[in-house]
Order: C-alpha cells, then structure tokens, then sequence
C-alpha cells in the first residue's frame, strides 16, 4: 500500500470545494481552532476574496466549557478571523454538563447554537470541516454498530438540520492535507487531547483505522465506500417512493392509514422495499421517535409470515378463520386484517393507576 503525500489544498481545489454554495446569501462557518476547521475558515476566506462576491461569512466559535485551554483557543480563532476580515463570535454552552454521554451531549448542544446563530446572521448553511477521515472513521463506528444500509453510508454533503442547511464541503478532503495547507501558510491551530483520549471512541476507532489501512481498509477506501452506499441508498429510496405509489392505486389513499395497503401487494415487494416502506409508515405515525432498524425487522418478518399464512388459507378448501396481527412500536399501531395492513398511531398506553400516558 502507497502511503498518502500530504498536499496543500489549492485555491482551485477550494473553488470547486465551495462552488455548490456560490449563490447562498450567507454561510456560518463552525470553527472550534483545530487543524481542520481553522484551514477551512482559511481557505473559504481566500476563495470568497478570489471571487469578490459571493454569499457573506460568519465564523463561529462554540465554546463547550469542557477544558480550560477552550477559551484561549476561541480567542485564536477571533483573531485569526479578523486578520481575515470575517466577523466572529463565541457561543458558550452554559447548560449544565451530563454524567455520561457528554461527546454527545456536546454535539447536541454544538449544533442547536450554531442553527440560533445562522438565524441570526441571515445565513442559510453551516459549513462543518468533517474530512475524509471523519468519514471514514463514521463508517466504522456504524458497522461495529450493525447499522444498516443507510446508516453506513455515513455523512452526506448537506443535510437539514434545525431549519438551518448543514454542509460538510471537506469531505473529499484528508486531515493532512488540510495540516499541510496551514502548514504552508504558517497558521498555528489547537490540538484537542480529547481526540486521542481512548476512552471515546473516535479516538479508538482512528487507532485501528492505522492497523486496518495495512489491509488496504484505509480512509480513501472506506469513504469512498459510503459514497457507493449512498449512490445505493438513492436508488432504493426511489424504488420505495414507486412501491408506495403502486400500493397506493390498489385502493387506498396513501394519505389516510385507515384505508391502509393492500397485503399481498405489499408482500410482493423485495423485502429491502418492504423494510423501507414500514420504516417510513412507522416514522410518519408513531410518537416515540425513529423506530429501530433491528426492531422493525423482527416486525416485517412476523408481518411477512402472517400475510403469508393468511393467503393459504384463502386458497384452502376449507376456510379458517382469517390470520390477524397486531402489533405495536416507536408509538405506531400496526395490523394485519381481511387483507389490509395498516399503520396509524397507537392509543395512549395505561399507567398502573388507570390513567393514560402517550409516552
């Protein structure tokens, strides 16, 4: 395996990195002083002054409050900033901090203040400076976690997030290249030891990566199987929008669930659309958040089993009684009767004392 040169990013590999975005009206760029969103900041300044027009930026320091040297890296960015000729600010999470789970926490957090200031700046985009490596790094963290397809398929370029678009314009991009292009530069940058602190697990993760890339599972192969997962992902999401019309012209209206789908027409379907569509009817419907992916399987192969059941005892000489299901999850009631599968919201559970809760 050839080892990765690290190269300077060029201001026309900047130009074509920020190009989608040209029209925007204003961009917050999240800069937390390291290597990577400090070139990022560095080089969206450049290419916004080699155009001498484009959409307005703002740099935004979120300051978590996690470790003392924080405040004297937001105080870099704000002048390095400035000799740059881009406004700042510092947003500080001042919630109190959780127990456990705090990355997660923080990232919450993190987002939540960036959307408020983008609102406020007029902005339409928060640009993030996820990498290649990042990427390659989620696509690992999914795996070991069973995701499925689309949860492997890691980060997009833009996603919505809050009302606010978020864009990861460096994706494309290696940590050290962008190290070498603030290298060449001579801009200074922070270094957060949490980044490789093995209690988290980015941290443990970026360690192995080092011993899988001798495998030839490195960040590039890795990234650029997520962006062939997504290109997959797409397609099927497609196919599922077609299912969902087909199943709507057997006679009910996709908008109502009361006149739910037709079962057969439903188990006809590759169980990979069938999964999809479920997942989606779940997700429209049910009240305590995105249904699991593990648990929504378990739940289509016992929906699969019945419709199955209940089509050979419509064509048995004798007539049993007709297979019912029904079967609650993530808030959604689904059933299975007289041929029809459907999914609406499933009433209020009881509390011991004979009160109702939705939760």
């Amino acid at each position: 395996m050839r080892d990765h040169q690290p190269q300077p990013v060029s201001l026309q590999q900047a130009r074509r990195l920020f190009a989608p975005w040209l029209d925007a009206p204003a961009i917050v760029l999240a800069v937390s002083g390291g290597p990577d969103s400090v070139a990022m900041m560095w080089l969206a300044a450049r290419w916004r002054c080699a155009l001498k027009r484009g959409p307005a930026l703002h740099v935004v320091t979120v300051d978590h409050g996690l470790r003392p040297a924080s405040a004297q890296e937001a105080r870099a960015v704000k002048k390095l900033a400035g000799e740059l000729g881009l406004p700042h600010r510092t947003l500080r999470w001042t919630d109190d901090k959780p127990s456990s789970g705090v990355p997660a926490a923080a990232r919450e957090a993190r987002y939540a203040l960036l959307a408020k200031a983008a609102r406020r700046a007029g902005a339409t985009h928060v640009f993030t400076a996820h990498t290649r490596d990042d990427q390659a790094e989620t696509v690992l963290m999914r795996l070991s976690r069973g995701s499925g397809l689309t949860g492997l398929c890691a980060m997009a370029p833009q996603t919505e997030r809050d009302g606010i678009m978020l864009a990861r314009p460096l994706l494309e991009i290696a940590k050290a290249d962008l190290i070498a292009t603030l290298d060449k530069a001579s801009i200074a940058f922070a270094v957060d030891p949490s980044n490789s602190d093995p209690r988290f697990t980015r941290p443990r993760l970026r360690r192995l990566l080092v011993e899988l890339a001798e495998e030839g599972c490195d960040a590039p192969n890795l990234a650029r199987l997520a962006q062939r997962l997504r290109r997959a992902d797409q397609a099927l999401q497609l196919m599922a929008d077609g299912a969902e019309r087909f199943l709507a012209l057997t006679g009910a209206d996709p908008r109502d669930r009361r006149g739910g789908w037709d079962a057969r027409g439903f188990a006809a379907l590759p169980a990979e659309i069938q999964l999809r569509l479920l997942l989606r009817w779940l997700d429209q419907v049910g009240t305590e958040g995105p249904a699991e992916l593990g648990k929504a399987e378990v739940l289509l192969a016992e929906l699969t089993a019945a419709i199955g059941a209940a089509s050979a005892a419509v064509s048995a000489a004798a007539k049993p009684a007709p297979v019912r299901l029904r079967r609650t999850l993530a808030g959604a009631l689904v059933t299975l009767e007289r041929g029809r599968l459907r999914v609406e919201a499933a009433p209020p559970r009881r509390r011991p004392g004979g009160g109702c809760t939705s939760s």
